[in-house]
């Protein structure tokens, strides 16, 4: 069999078919997780992101080969979930780069998008590492350059590119020791490799059953709280550019940099033939005659942000005045209604009815739930920053696998500036919350909050759900493990001798404050019996105890 070209019916068969082999082997995937915790969730994670994508191209009533770029490219950036997932929707954002312009994918065509998909991924990954399913990627892309000298058989480049990826992903673990240690390959890489092996069934004309069923949302809960600020910059200034020339990346960053000289809250979203622009400023004028010097300007949108906070001032009054003059009934009523409008507001991903109270108790105006076992996507983020009314979201991810999509979020968000706080842990999400300052800056609180989590370590305890050996520690399976911010602190068969041994690794002579949140399987009794153990050998430091209903985790714990 020799294929020549893929018409948009065939990608789109091709591409719900990927979505379909993973989503059945996800499970799978979830298992090569390098930690033998019972959270592993890349599989998840990949599935999760690519079926936001394939619900929109199964949408598609006449499907050409820019409507399913735009519905593959959109659908997985804003269901993008983890970082193996945001990196998976990045592949796609560079690929479908590409193809949107085509008619008909050829062998040199899909060359050119293997290409733009590892640049694009590779450009959205702060310190990308390799033995992952970047290596993975790029691997396939290196190949499918090669193939494209020697054929235009897509049926023999596909081949080709598939077996490369897979004999790539067989290395990772010579790449990345923890991968090899562990005896696993590296997950990420190993769903793009499905992915893959999906679409080349679909090319070969197998029978495959490509519909897809929607997956169930994220929940997202609201609470109030209200707190006012200055502002800095007086003008929210929005425009699209029409390029007389595609920017480079070195003019694309001079454009952003001078954006940053003349204010903030800069969002630009660059493509070959447009740039959106957001920013706040107070002068207007310089940031439109710097964009004039890329093209022509439409949809320009200039706000007075001092004018507008100045008539919800005005409005708040009135409101008060009218509040008290009130009967009490009706002051009830109208304290049940959505929190007005401020500078800055709080989104935090938590999991565990204690954990979420504490957060409520400390500022935050919507709890995401979300954590270990189901990374919110980035349009659950999004959902959230919609409805938080303020100028200034900061988003606490509380979860490592978790920042990249948060990252994504600020991104794609157009009306308000979002602060990425890079909370890995659930107490650094706590510590960061409590240094908040209502009367200083965003920007001042941000600087703040990111030198404050740097304090925090964290140790988290759980069981192991294979035999393994990490950090030469051997590991059977059911046994209690104690987790750091880095790697594996205790194991044991005991629950309290392996937290507290976890707990001492971490105390230091600088500590002074040792928190404990205990799960959902735990009771008080247990984790009050550990704190006074670790106050029997620790006098000087403060140890507290508090609820936090964390499930799959016995303790989250905190040293400060």
């Amino acid at each position: 069999m020799e294929i020549n070209s893929i018409n948009a019916a065939v990608l789109a068969k091709m591409f719900l078919n990927g979505a379909k082999n993973l989503e059945a082997k996800k499970e799978w995937i979830n298992e090569l997780n390098v930690f033998p915790v019972p959270d592993g969730d890349t599989g998840t994670n990949m599935s999760m992101t690519i079926l936001s994508a394939a619900k929109e191209v199964s949408a598609l009533t006449q499907p050409d080969m820019a409507s399913i770029a735009k519905a593959i490219s959109s659908g997985s950036l804003r269901g993008a979930r983890g970082n193996s997932g945001v990196i998976l929707s990045q592949l796609f954002r560079g690929f479908t780069k590409v193809i949107a312009k085509e008619q008909e994918l050829t062998v040199p065509v899909l060359s050119a998008a293997f290409q733009k998909a590892v640049e694009t991924a590779y450009k959205a990954v702060m310190k990308p590492k390799e033995g992952t399913i970047l290596t993975v990627a790029r691997g396939a892309a290196d190949k499918a350059a090669q193939m494209a000298e020697e054929t235009d058989d897509l049926v023999c480049f596909l081949g080709e590119v598939i077996e490369e990826a897979e004999r790539v992903l067989k290395k990772t673990p010579d790449m990345l020791p923890v991968l090899k240690q562990a005896g696993v390959v590296d997950s990420g890489g190993q769903g793009l490799v499905v992915i893959l092996q999906g679409t080349y069934d679909a090319l070969l004309g197998k029978e495959i059953d490509t519909a897809i069923e929607a997956g169930p949302a994220t929940e997202v809960r609201k609470i109030t709280k209200e707190t006012e600020a200055e502002i800095t910059f007086g003008y929210c200034t929005e425009f699209i550019i029409v390029l007389n020339h595609p920017l480079t990346d070195q003019a694309e960053r001079k454009y952003k940099a001078f954006l940053e000289s003349i204010g903030d809250s800069i969002v630009v979203v660059a493509d070959d033939e447009i740039v959106k622009t957001h920013v706040h400023t107070n002068d207007p004028g310089l940031a439109i005659q710097e964009a004039l010097t890329h093209g022509s300007l439409s949809r320009i949108k200039i706000d007075n942000m001092r004018e507008e906070h100045q008539e919800r001032l005005i409005k708040d009054a009135q409101k008060l005045a009218a509040q008290q003059a009130a009967e009490k009934t009706q002051q009830a009523a109208e304290s049940s209604k959505e929190a007005e409008y401020k500078d800055i507001g709080f989104i935090a991903v938590s999991v565990g009815d204690g954990l979420s109270e504490v957060f409520k108790g400390l500022g935050a105006d919507y709890m995401i739930e979300g954590g270990q076992t189901m990374n919110p996507s980035t349009e659950d983020i999004l959902n959230a920053v919609a409805n938080v009314q303020a100028d200034h979201v900061f988003v606490l991810p509380n979860n490592k696998n978790i920042i990249l999509a948060a990252n994504q979020a600020a991104a794609l968000s157009e009306e308000k500036q979002i602060h990425v706080i890079p909370t890995k842990t659930i107490p650094q999400g706590i510590t960061a919350l409590i240094n908040f300052i209502p009367e200083q800056t965003a920007e001042e609180n941000e600087s703040r909050m990111l030198q404050e989590i740097k304090n925090v370590r964290t140790g988290q305890v759980t069981y192991a759900v294979r035999d393994t050996v990490i950090d030469d520690k051997e590991i059977r399976q059911d046994d209690y493990m104690g987790i750091g911010d880095k790697t594996i602190l205790a194991v044991g068969k005991d629950l309290e001798q392996v937290t507290l041994e976890m707990t001492e690794s971490m105390i230091d002579d600088d500590s002074a404050i040792v928190s404990i949140y205990f799960g959902e399987e735990v009771n008080e009794d247990a984790a009050n019996a550990i704190a006074e153990k670790i106050l029997a050998n620790h006098e000087d430091l403060e140890v507290e105890v508090q609820y936090g209903g964390q499930p799959i985790y016995y303790y989250l714990i905190s040293v400060e």
